[in-house]
């Protein structure tokens, strides 16, 4: 038989290539996974509707934020940041265009980017709240969408892999080191992102050859005119703008005190309602924007969730790992290789690499130590496993996130544009990196 866990992440893959709305990819090849292991349809059904409220917490994140994203949008913050680099390119001709023009609007980027993992943990809320403005920066600048989603989504994933702060203390500290403890690998904190740092390597290579190589090249995308000069001409109100700098700051204070996304979206939300950025009759008309803007990443990860369970449920990653193992013998290379895949395979479908180390860890640990991969060796296994595939994912955040930017004006496909991107370049250098800290950690 073929295994539940492959079937069903091969039959999301092949639907989601064919534009088929990733909600029903995801719960079409749920169901077929459950089918295939030999479950009822009864309970494959139970299990994936069971897993759902596993993802209602991070749906309900992402609506406060669309909400906030709405807000700031309003107070022209970023309409300003956008004028500000419109004004360095008015009447210039694209030829003419300094790559240090296009350079520095890219790094700006990555730096945002990084800086809502690890300093600013916010995520990726920050996405449909500065890209939109920008699009007709990147129209003047025939920037390639393509490489934007690229820069956006090695922001969103590489700070979290060596770097433990934010939302890398979370995945290197409270998730990888717990789970590798609990399975028997005695190793230190320090030791974890110092095992990453080399397959992290890896999506900065990824980013290299996405920048200079791939995507280098002009890229013209048929433009609105009306949305151009809107973005150019906007009248700005200085208050706005200042209150919207408090509300981020209590956004930012809000959430580091109470841990919610939830929370400081809303603090935010109050903020901005209260300094007059929002009349009160209109609060719900902005959050009903909000919702619709980041609806379609909530019922995504909602469905990633029913999925994660109807795989477990299979036993199905247990199941693989066993049959890969089983025909290894001791070729140690192979079994490194073999293990990376496995992980990439699992990730792409839950569409979390911090909801897969729970999952991987159990097995991986015990089956590293059997292979004679050292402790620093074994972290690394089990980190770029889990780190496969969130890059890539149709389900993931990092790749749905910006999409949602990205796409605002309709121009910019998920899978072709943002999934398949940074497929290329992240998963499969992340798994030559992976294997060579394997092998030489």
């Amino acid at each position: 038989m073929i295994n539940p866990v492959l079937l069903s992440v091969c039959v999301m893959l092949a639907l989601s290539l064919l534009r088929i709305n990733v909600v029903v990819a995801l719960t079409l090849s749920a169901l077929i996974g459950g089918l295939s292991a030999g479950m009822s349809i009864t309970d494959t059904v139970s299990a994936f509707e069971g897993g759902l409220g596993g993802g209602a917490t991070i749906a309900l994140s992402y609506a406060m934020l669309g909400a906030f994203a709405v807000a700031i949008s309003k107070s022209g913050i970023t309409d300003l940041l956008a004028q500000t680099v419109i004004k360095k390119i008015h009447g210039r001709h694209p030829d003419h265009l300094t790559n240090v023009i296009k350079y520095s609007v890219l790094g700006m980027i990555l730096l945002m980017a990084v800086s809502s993992q690890n300093i600013i943990p916010v995520h990726i809320a920050f996405i449909p709240i500065l890209i939109p403005p920008l699009l007709a920066v990147f129209e003047k600048l025939r920037l390639d969408r393509r490489l934007v989603a690229c820069v956006l989504t090695f922001g969103l994933i590489t700070p979290y892999m060596v770097l433990p702060i934010g939302f890398g203390g979370i995945f290197l500290h409270n998730i990888l080191l717990k789970n590798l403890h609990e399975n028997g690998l005695t190793v230190t904190a320090s030791q974890v992102p110092t095992a990453m740092i080399l397959p992290a390597l890896g999506m900065v290579v990824g980013l290299l050859i996405a920048t200079f190589i791939s995507y280098r090249r002009p890229r013209i995308y048929p433009h609105t005119e009306p949305v151009r000069q809107q973005a150019e001409h906007k009248q700005l109100n200085k208050r706005h703008i200042a209150v919207a700098v408090v509300a981020i700051v209590a956004t930012l204070a809000t959430q580091l005190l109470s841990g919610s996304m939830i929370i400081g979206a809303l603090a935010g939300f109050v903020v901005f309602t209260a300094g007059g950025v929002i009349a009160w009759k209109e609060t719900h008309d902005v959050f009903t924007k909000g919702v619709h803007m980041m609806a379609m990443i909530g019922f995504i990860m909602i469905a990633a969730a029913g999925f994660a369970a109807v795989m477990k449920a299979t036993g199905g990653v247990e199941t693989l790992v066993a049959m890969l193992s089983a025909n290894i013998d001791h070729n140690k290379p192979l079994a490194a290789l073999l293990m990376l895949v496995v992980g990439l395979l699992v990730t792409m479908g839950i569409g979390s690499s911090f909801s897969t180390i729970p999952i991987i860890a159990t097995i991986y640990v015990p089956l590293a130590i059997a292979f004679g991969f050292s402790p620093m060796a074994t972290i690394a296994l089990v980190g770029t496993a889990a780190a496969l595939g969130d890059a890539g994912s149709p389900a993931s955040d990092s790749t749905l996130g910006p999409t949602s930017g990205l796409n605002a004006d309709g121009k910019h496909d998920h899978i072709w544009d943002t999934v398949v991107p940074t497929f290329i370049h992240y998963n499969l250098p992340l798994i030559v990196f992976g294997w060579l800290a394997a092998m030489t950690l």
